[in-house]
């Protein structure tokens, strides 16, 4: 398994950064200028929908660059893509374990044996140390 992303891809996420970026700006410079007069509509569509455009293709190469061709979904091919996803998978398991480390709560690895008898009477099992049964309420074992 590939524990590292490799230059393309880096390149392929910061690129399509960038674009995003990019996008909204001229997006958001269109809309923005529409109200200054005089208002040039062929121009403002232009920048509107080429700035989501723009911001689209970014989004698409910002997400082949974190998961790969096959993991974004572009080539399909679940083996290719699970190699692909490893690194990822990895970081994204490890933020969960880092919370989970940070709020005390164990990921199972600790067992611990609990040791029960059982009433005679009633056969309701009971904790080792209980004298008296929970079910029946009576005498387990006498101390």
């Amino acid at each position: 398994m590939a524990r590292h992303i490799s230059a393309g891809r880096k390149a392929a996420f910061y690129l399509g950064t960038v674009l995003i970026v990019l996008g909204f700006a001229l997006a958001g410079w269109g809309v923005l200028s529409a109200s200054a007069p005089p208002v040039d509509i062929a121009s403002l569509q232009i920048r509107v929908f080429g700035g989501v455009a723009l911001a689209m293709v970014g989004n698409l190469l910002r997400s082949i660059g974190t998961r790969g061709l096959a993991g974004a979904g572009v080539v399909l091919d679940p083996a290719k893509a699970r190699r692909e996803l490893e690194p990822y998978s990895r970081m994204a398991g490890g933020m969960v374990r880092d919370a989970l480390e940070e709020a005390n709560v164990g990921l199972g690895s600790r067992v611990e044996k609990v040791v029960m008898i059982k009433c005679p009477s009633c056969g309701k099992r009971n904790e080792d140390d209980s004298r008296f049964c929970q079910e029946c309420g009576r005498r387990i074992r006498a101390e």
